[in-house]
């Protein structure tokens, strides 16, 4: 009687292989994904603390290459909403895929060859093919015939303008303009210049949308109504 036990096929599955090789082993699942970590913070000096350290520079760095960047108030043209030394949270994606400044907007810009060699910060007043004029028999702005009360963000005492203007914003520029009106080097003050004190919209950096510095200036920077009711310059297409 034969009496050698028959293998199952549990029995088989579990023999290695007739070359010898035993059955391939998996490394789990949380080792491989995170090896790159440990073998990157082997040869750095400090390890992993340095690993997280450069991996937080590099966000930072493209954070505010493509997206936000934060912008000192160097003076007070902007007052009294942005004081010196304020600190706002420019918005790098505001004026992209297809969006445009809008009147109202404060935006951060640089004024190479048409302000001077700095970045600047300002309200948009005007833009492309708008009639801005200043200022009707009330001593108030017109954008298109309609006059604008800017009185919840001009610096109290300040008028609109002491510098009367008309002008037609060119398309694709912008026609800006300080709070502190009074205090302010803006589009008013290069209309005899290359480009007519106007701003090309390609030279934007950005829409400034928060007061992120010092902490009880905190705040949201909101579009503001007064310009709401300006109807849309003729011959435009929104």
């Amino acid at each position: 009687m034969d009496t050698e036990a028959q293998p199952t096929e549990r029995d088989r599955s579990s023999r290695p292989s007739e070359t010898g090789n035993t059955p391939e082993t998996k490394e789990p699942e949380g080792r491989s994904r995170f090896a790159w970590v440990a073998r990157t913070s082997e040869w750095l000096p400090g390890g992993r603390i340095t690993l997280t350290a450069l991996l937080c520079l590099v966000f930072v760095l493209l954070l505010n290459t493509f997206a936000l960047q934060p912008f000192r108030i160097p003076s007070g043209s902007m007052e009294s909403g942005l004081r010196i030394g304020d600190r706002v949270l420019v918005n790098k994606l505001a004026y992209r895929f297809g969006a445009l400044p809008r009147r109202g907007d404060i935006v951060v810009f640089d004024g190479s060859g048409y302000f001077g060699d700095a970045d600047y910060i300002k309200r948009v007043v005007g833009v492309g093919g708008d009639h801005v004029v200043c200022c009707d028999e009330k001593g108030r702005i017109e954008v298109n015939g309609r006059a604008v009360d800017e009185s919840a963000f001009l610096y109290p005492g300040d008028s609109p303008s002491r510098v009367p203007f008309d002008v037609v914003v060119p398309g694709g520029t912008l026609f800006l303009l300080g709070d502190h009106r009074g205090d302010s080097a803006d589009s008013r003050d290069h209309l005899g210049s290359p480009g007519g004190g106007m701003i090309p919209v390609g030279d934007v950096i950005g829409r400034a949308d928060w007061i992120v510095w010092p902490a009880a200036h905190w705040t949201r920077l909101r579009q503001p109504d007064a310009y709401a009711r300006v109807p849309a310059a003729e011959g435009a297409h929104g």
